[in-house]
């Protein structure tokens, strides 16, 4: 099935005819591979959800592909936009040509704004509540990494952050009320955190409790990186993996931490976390804990009384809920 996107593209795939195509962005479909007319077609993504479930695409923060047509799919996070149009075409030969498409909810219109001043862009099609515009470079845009960072300091930790990465200018609330049920706990063994951004809550857990053994995960190539410089940042040990919940955790854990995503792109969705809730047993010791914040109004007592056949309340504020359970088999 395609995304609204996708069946706005799908009305100028004479475009396409002939020419190599490269998609990025924020893809959530398979219409890549129905390119038939293409020379080649390749697919670059920086979220290892969609890399896991579908074939030939490769994940990666940067891309260093080049293509006679780029196809860019436009997310709600505007940096995030800039960050991959301004990393791509700061390499690519003057000439070049591409398609951005995206929701008008989700702010598409300001792509306009924002690479005018590299060529010539126009809008060539609005339907299915999105804008399609064609962009011809003149100009490359200067690229510099280091301008995108964001950092602030949270006690003795410097936390750094990218852009769409959760927690990524200051520490929300929800992590606040999660990290404070461990003021007083002394933890050991293996510790995962699980949907990590950009590490907040295992770099604290690991600097409060320097034995343990730390594993941090997400599917946003963004949040990896972002990790990957917290922890460097703060010489703090752990190992950084993509996966799309436990689809590449290996072994059992003493401790499964949480504050998990209830946003996907523009809408709310459960699905990740109720996979993560109910698979969480299956990757704990004997022992174990699953210890998750959540917004209040959602329901994941049931999902953990299902899993667990019990849970307990630790905390809650106006907003947040935090949530324990044991893997007591």
């Amino acid at each position: 099935m395609l995304t609204i996107e996708s069946e706005v593209l799908a009305r100028h795939e004479h475009l396409f005819d002939g020419k190599s195509l490269l998609f990025f962005g924020h893809i959530r479909d398979n219409f890549a591979s129905q390119c038939k007319n293409s020379t080649k077609v390749e697919v670059v993504s920086q979220y290892f959800d969609y890399v896991n479930q579908h074939t030939k695409v490769e994940f990666s923060l940067e891309n260093h592909h080049q293509a006679d047509l780029g196809i860019f799919y436009w997310t709600k996070n505007k940096q995030e936009c800039q960050f991959q149009l301004y990393q791509w075409l700061s390499q690519a030969p003057i000439g070049q040509t591409l398609l951005i498409v995206g929701e008008n909810r989700a702010g598409v219109r300001s792509v306009e704004k924002m690479l005018s001043p590299f060529g010539e862009i126009a809008k060539i099609d609005s339907a299915r509540r999105c804008g399609l515009y064609y962009f011809n470079l003149q100009t490359n845009p200067n690229f510099d990494y280091k301008t995108f960072w964001k950092s602030y300091r949270l006690q003795a930790l410097n936390i750094f952050a990218l852009p769409a990465v959760f927690s990524s200018a200051e520490l929300d609330g929800g992590t606040h009320l999660l990290l404070s049920t461990f003021e007083t706990e002394k933890l050991s063994g293996k510790v995962l955190d699980l949907g990590c951004g950009a590490g907040v809550i295992g770099a604290t857990l690991k600097q409060q409790n320097p034995n343990i053994d730390l594993t941090l995960s997400d599917i946003h190539a963004m949040a990896l990186a972002s990790t990957t410089r917290t922890l460097e940042e703060n010489a703090l040990k752990g190992e950084v993996v993509a996966s799309d919940v436990f689809s590449h955790i290996d072994g059992r854990f003493d401790l499964i931490v949480s504050n998990p995503p209830f946003h996907d792109g523009i809408d709310t969705a459960y699905q990740a976390v109720e996979k993560l809730i109910l698979e969480a047993k299956q990757h704990l010791n004997r022992g174990g804990e699953l210890r998750i914040v959540a917004n209040a109004f959602l329901p994941y007592p049931d999902l953990l009384d299902k899993a667990f056949g019990s849970h307990q309340l630790l905390a809650k504020s106006n907003k947040f809920k935090v949530y324990s359970a044991k893997n007591y088999r």
